[in-house]
């Protein structure tokens, strides 16, 4: 199971209010909106001459951003974040205000992706790319314990099981006819080996009959006859 999410970056309303200055570095007390629909005072900073920096100063606070993967609720997480759009961010109070927002808050996300979840979630992953276009995967499962896959399997057996048992039934079935076609055959080679003929000659019709007849019958050999036996 995987589902992908994307939300776009639009322009994002000032919302800071306290300012102080280090060097380049501006650091901004803004009001960020929060996953629950609330807001919270937080401290941004901007200014960065580098990605580099910046990044580091993000990551002081949200360790999980470009990081690898990391596990959130139990579930392996990434968090990525465009170079183009840190550069873009670093600079920029209202983008930066936008990208802490939504780092703040995937936490709380994926605490709620875990929880409203049917399945079980393999995977988390949340990416921003170089327009701050956020988006959103997720993996899962809805069989953690293998039970379904047992039954499928199961059941795929005993399927296997039932063809192959009908196949050889169905053998059976033709050996067993061919069995009693070779016995048909064999009963009428039987026959057809039994079969002679006889034949005799003679002057007198009635003992010519009677002797080709006790002949035939094994009783005595004809008199005064010929006999073609053939088998």
């Amino acid at each position: 199971m995987s589902m992908e999410i994307t939300n776009n970056y639009s322009d994002y309303g000032k919302g800071y209010t306290n300012t102080a200055k280090e060097g380049n570095v501006t650091t901004r007390t803004v009001e960020l909106k929060t996953s629950t629909g609330g807001t919270k005072t937080e401290q941004i900073k901007t200014g960065y001459s580098n990605v580099n920096d910046y990044s580091k100063y993000l990551q002081g606070k949200y360790s999980y951003m470009n990081s690898g993967t990391t596990s959130m609720q139990g579930v392996p997480t990434t968090v990525s974040v465009s170079g183009a759009f840190l550069k873009k961010c670093m600079n920029d109070p209202e983008k930066a205000k936008y990208l802490e927002e939504n780092l703040a808050a995937i936490p709380d996300c994926a605490k709620s992706a875990v929880a409203g979840c049917r399945g079980t979630l393999t995977n988390l992953s949340y990416s921003v790319d170089a327009n701050g276009n956020i988006s959103v995967a997720i993996s899962g499962t809805s069989d953690p314990d293998g039970k379904i896959a047992k039954e499928n399997a199961e059941r795929r057996a005993k399927e296997k099981k039932a063809a192959e048992e009908k196949a050889a039934e169905r053998r059976k079935e033709k050996k067993a006819e061919e069995e009693k076609a070779a016995e048909r055959r064999a009963e009428r080679k039987e026959r057809m080996e039994g079969t002679f003929t006889v034949s005799a000659t003679g002057t007198d019709t009635k003992s010519v009959t009677q002797n080709l007849m006790e002949t035939v019958s094994g009783t005595s050999s004809p008199t005064g006859a010929s006999f073609d036996l053939k088998a």
